[in-house]
């Protein structure tokens, strides 16, 4: 069993422009109501959340920026999470998830620390239009990333396999290749914990 992830909320910023030098960083995006700050949360292995959840899509306005196993001696940063705005419907004014577009773009072209985005898909329903054109945009411009299918639970386990092999296939994928996850089952969560330490090179 994988220890849980150490994380510890640093800042929030409106731009990469914003945020402090850092040694590594991993970015968590997805659609409004894909589940982010859940899993999160579930990644940290406390009951206290550390990313606010919302029935609410499209609380996330920020880029909000987690330590993650700062060094016990001195609390130094070895490696970061950054949790983006999620694309796509939000109970926001228009003008503000205007923003999100240039800040998450902006984001994930210029930040040189990042090291690897972890684009979280909705396992029930399988990826959408927007999901897709966020993954072929990534692919486009050759940045790292991560599918990861969330809601396993959700997923009856009668059609489990067959919607695994129906979502890696919308994704151009091999089902081995997408990660799923449960954050309310804790399914999947252990790999993800191992899976953000070796992209940060925490080991």
């Amino acid at each position: 069993m994988a220890n849980p992830l150490d994380l510890r909320f640093l800042l929030s910023a409106p731009d990469a422009d914003h945020l402090p030098p850092t040694v590594a960083e991993v970015a968590v995006a997805g659609r409004s109501n894909v589940g982010k700050s859940s899993l999160i949360n579930a990644l940290t292995g406390r009951r206290k959340d550390v990313a606010k959840v919302s029935k609410t899509p499209g609380r996330t306005q920020l880029l909000n920026l987690f330590d993650v196993d700062p060094d016990t001696r001195d609390g130094t940063s070895r490696g970061t999470l950054v949790d983006l705005p999620g694309y796509g419907y939000a109970a926001v004014p228009g003008r503000i998830r205007a923003t999100w577009g240039p800040m998450i773009e902006g984001y994930l072209e210029n930040r040189e620390q990042l090291v690897m985005i972890m684009l979280l898909v909705d396992g029930e329903i399988g990826p959408t239009k927007l999901d897709l054109q966020m993954l072929g945009w990534m692919r486009e411009l050759a940045l790292p990333h991560s599918v990861i299918a969330t809601k396993h639970d959700k997923v009856k386990a009668s059609v489990r396999e067959k919607r695994k092999r129906e979502l890696a296939e919308a994704c151009q994928l091999q089902p081995g290749d997408v990660v799923w996850v449960s954050a309310a089952k804790n399914i999947g969560i252990d790999r993800l914990r191992d899976l953000v330490r070796l992209w940060l090179s925490l080991g």
